[in-house]
C-alpha cells in the first residue's frame, strides 16, 4: 500500500528524532552557543548533516535542475539570495529570523513542486527541511512589537523575501531555492547552529 506524503513525512520525522535521540544528538541541558533568550533552542545538532541525508539532497537538486532545463523562467526582481548575502552581517540573535524566512519559502516553493512532479525524490529532503524548521522556531524571537520591528540588514533581507514571494513567478522561485538549498545547508544552517562562534 502506498503511504500518502503526510504519513511518510511522520514516519521520517519520528525515525530521525529516535536516531537523533539515541546518538546522543538532541542535547537536553543546554548546549553551548546556545542563542541568547531561546528557550529550547537547541541548533547543535545540525553543525553537519548526515552523508545520507546530503546525497538525498544532492539527488532531489539534480532534479529539480533537470526541470528548470524544461522551463521558460526569468526573474523580474532582483537576486532572491545573492552571492554577498551573508549571515555572519546579522547579530546572533537574528540570524535563526533570517534562516527561518528563507527556510519557510523552500519548504513552500518545494511543497508545491513535490506535490505536482517530483514527490518521491523530495519526500526525504522536504522532511528534513522540515525537522530542521521545526526546532528552528524555538530560537526564533517573540514577534516584536508595533514599531519595534526588524532593522538594518535583517529588515532589508526580509523585506526582499517578500517581496520576491508576492511578485514573481513559481518558476523564478523554484530556480532561486534551487540554487541556494546546498547554502542553506551548509553555510546558513551551520552558522546557526554554531551561534556565537560563527564569525
Amino acid at each position: 500500500m502506498k503511504l500518502g506524503m503526510a504519513t511518510r513525512c511522520t514516519l521520517v520525522l519520528m525515525l530521525l528524532t529516535t536516531v537523533l535521540t539515541s546518538t546522543g544528538a538532541c542535547p537536553v541541558p543546554t548546549p553551548p552557543g546556545t542563542l541568547p533568550g531561546a528557550r529550547g533552542c537547541h541548533m547543535a545538532q545540525f553543525k553537519s548533516l548526515s552523508p545520507q541525508e546530503l546525497k538525498a539532497f544532492e539527488k532531489a537538486k539534480v532534479a529539480l535542475e533537470e526541470s528548470l532545463q524544461l522551463k521558460t523562467w526569468s526573474c523580474s526582481y532582483r537576486p532572491l539570495f545573492p552571492r554577498t548575502r551573508d549571515l555572519r552581517q546579522l547579530q546572533v540573535w537574528e540570524r535563526p529570523v533570517a534562516l527561518e524566512a528563507e527556510l519557510a519559502l523552500t519548504l513552500k516553493v518545494l511543497g508545491t513542486v513535490a506535490n505536482s512532479t517530483l514527490g518521491d525524490i523530495l519526500d526525504q529532503p522536504l522532511c528534513t527541511l522540515h525537522y530542521i524548521h521545526s526546532k528552528l522556531q524555538a530560537c526564533v524571537p517573540a514577534q516584536p512589537t508595533a514599531g519595534s520591528g526588524p532593522q538594518g540588514h535583517l529588515r532589508h533581507w526580509l523585506h526582499r523575501i517578500h517581496q520576491a514571494e508576492q511578485k514573481e513567478s513559481q518558476d523564478c522561485l523554484e530556480a532561486s531555492v534551487t540554487f541556494n538549498l546546498f547554502r542553506l545547508l551548509t553555510l546558513d544552517l551551520k552558522c546557526v547552529a554554531i551561534g556565537d562562534l560563527c564569525v
